[in-house]
């Protein structure tokens, strides 16, 4: 442990000189932060409601976030089988698509089960085909298409298990280092992570795992999406929504968060639900803008989100 943090600390200070020289660490005068201020709603007049951030691919949400932004730490949470893994895989997939630098911390699926459902989404062809290798001549063309479209992505996935946040900033600097600096970075999933402190308190090691990542999105200057689990509590509730205090060990995931977004479909839980095929996304909570929710279509066989067309609705919470 006392290695690891030694050498995660001078790892962390030849980062910061060479890929930050010249910005301000500690205390900074009012004039220089009044024209950084300045600057920056200068650039969101002139871009007037465009996506100041990482687009999501998402139209719907994007309008409300303005997409992902940088250092913020936005957390995705859903019970199991609701697609929290797709929703954020079809996120990095679409930042990759757009020339943007990507790394994907994975601690429950194999990388190449990544590669395979992004195959599949990209290329619309059932993953049992694929993962049967039962493909029929258009999924070749499908398959190939999509493979010529993912080569020579900046797209990086690490599928160690139990990672530590220290180990996970190491990692991140050198594909920062690489690349040029990284535009996002997707973390499955928070509560699969350690802090190497043996036989530490669950809720304190949580609270540790979570503040490591607001400082890794703040570090990278990249937002960090992290997937989240929920406590099963709310299973026994008639209207299963999820809320923030639902966040498992949450205290300090709801504080740490800038962004939080709950993934909920009706069909998970009644399969005669009107709602089949749709996802509801629920900001539950936005640092800097409304929360609320808005529908996507959900393609199960594909495991892919899609906007669904105009059917967004607010509600003010």
């Amino acid at each position: 442990k006392d290695s690891e943090t030694l050498l995660e600390k001078a790892e962390q200070a030849i980062f910061s000189i060479s890929e930050r020289e010249g910005s301000a660490d500690g205390p900074m005068g009012i004039d220089s932060l009044l024209t950084r201020a300045v600057e920056r709603i200068e650039i969101l007049s002139e871009s007037k409601g465009a996506i100041t951030g990482i687009a999501t691919g998402f139209k719907d949400l994007d309008q409300r976030t303005s997409g992902l932004q940088k250092a913020d730490l936005v957390v995705v949470a859903a019970r199991p089988s609701m697609g929290k893994t797709a929703f954020a895989i079809n996120i990095a997939e679409y930042a990759a698509m757009s020339d943007k630098s990507v790394l994907v911390f994975s601690m429950e699926m194999p990388a190449e089960q990544i590669i395979l459902r992004m195959i599949s989404s990209l290329g619309r062809i059932d993953q049992t085909h694929l993962r049967n290798g039962d493909l029929q001549d258009d999924d070749w063309t499908r398959f190939t298409g999509a493979v010529s479209q993912l080569k020579d992505k900046k797209f990086y996935i690490d599928d160690t298990a139990a990672l530590t946040p220290a180990v996970m900033r190491s990692r991140a600097r050198r594909v920062a280092r690489e690349t040029g600096g990284l535009d996002l970075i997707v973390v499955d999933y928070l509560q699969l992570m350690r802090t190497g402190t043996p036989n530490e308190n669950r809720v304190n090691e949580i609270s540790e795992i979570s503040r490591g990542l607001k400082a890794l999105a703040k570090e990278m200057n990249c937002p960090v999406v992290a997937l989240s689990q929920l406590n099963r509590q709310l299973e026994s509730r008639p209207d299963k929504r999820p809320l923030n205090a639902d966040l498992r060990e949450s205290g300090a995931i709801e504080q740490d968060a800038d962004v939080i977004l709950f993934i909920y479909r009706d069909q998970v839980y009644n399969e005669d639900t009107e709602d089949l095929g749709i996802a509801e996304i629920i900001i539950g909570k936005q640092r800097n803008g409304p929360i609320g929710r808005l529908k996507l279509k959900f393609t199960e066989h594909l495991t892919k989100f899609e906007d669904l067309a105009h059917e967004m609705y607010n509600d003010a919470f």
